[in-house]
């Protein structure tokens, strides 16, 4: 395993705002596929155990979970210009495209061929999400007994329909406070 040493970073801001453009182009239907493969893979600015750990921190904060990481990795190496690079990265781009695609797709809605490739995007789609998932599950293969809490998660939310709300309240208290108790507070 590299140390952060050893391990490549961002040369300027501008590269930091390129590879979140590069990911967010990528990522139609999510960018959380690309995200992990960009920034763990291919330029490997994180460690799959960092981008998992980053991951979750800005699953708990309020907003969208990428635009959360960005924020985070940005600010590792640049602070809040690299903050604002990667949002800005992640935004601007797919915002014009999204736009031009509404107008597009409010012209060609009515057409069967269009609503099947729809239906097709989204099975692409869940798939990517799915890899991703299974990744991230295994970079935390020494952590196996704390994957329960990922686990109960997916029953409350996925099979039991609960709020998210409820269930962050049920299970991350929980999860925290044995974490504190087993590996004790960090230096």
């Amino acid at each position: 395993m590299s140390t952060d040493a050893e391990r490549p970073s961002p040369r300027s801001i501008s590269d930091v705002f390129l590879a979140f453009t590069s990911l967010a182009l990528h990522g139609f239907g999510g960018v959380l596929p690309w995200a992990q493969r960009t920034l763990v893979e291919q330029r490997r600015w994180l460690s799959r155990e960092e981008f998992t750990e980053l991951l979750a921190f800005g699953q708990l904060l309020p907003g969208p979970n990428i635009i959360n990481l960005g924020i985070i990795v940005g600010h590792r190496y640049f602070g809040w210009r690299g903050s604002v690079a990667a949002v800005t990265g992640l935004v601007l781009c797919p915002a014009i495209l999204v736009v031009a695609a509404g107008m597009v797709y409010s012209q060609l809605v009515a057409i069967p061929a269009v609503q099947k490739a729809l239906s097709g995007m989204a099975a692409v789609a869940a798939g990517l999400l799915i890899a991703t998932a299974l990744k991230l599950g295994w970079a935390q293969r020494k952590r196996w007994p704390w994957l329960i809490f990922g686990l109960a998660g997916f029953v409350c939310l996925g099979l039991l329909r609960w709020p998210l709300l409820q269930v962050l309240v049920l299970i991350v208290p929980v999860a925290v406070l044995l974490a504190w108790w087993k590996e004790g507070p960090t230096q």
